[in-house]
């Protein structure tokens, strides 16, 4: 049968979601932000999880947050160096 994913996740497991999305973050700074309240967790003993929805919402672009792209352009147009 199946493992059911659970929304509960290893650091490590954590860490390859933000390197597949080329965002690298280490366990080590993983932990620091859960002991620090960024990263809701739990730890059953010496492991720690934290949850895979929000995980994935930080890799999400935040509402009304304007691309770099849509700058570049505009920021030099006026310059004749």
């Amino acid at each position: 049968m199946p493992r059911v994913p659970s929304d509960w996740i290893s650091l490590s497991e954590a860490a390859e979601i933000f390197a597949s999305a080329n965002v690298p973050v280490s366990r080590s700074t993983l932990a620091r932000w859960a002991a620090a309240g960024r990263l809701q967790s739990i730890r059953p003993g010496r492991r720690i999880y934290v949850r895979r929805a929000q995980v994935r919402s930080m890799l999400r672009p935040k509402r009304g947050a304007v691309r770099a792209e849509d700058l570049q352009g505009a920021l030099f147009e006026d310059w004749s160096g």
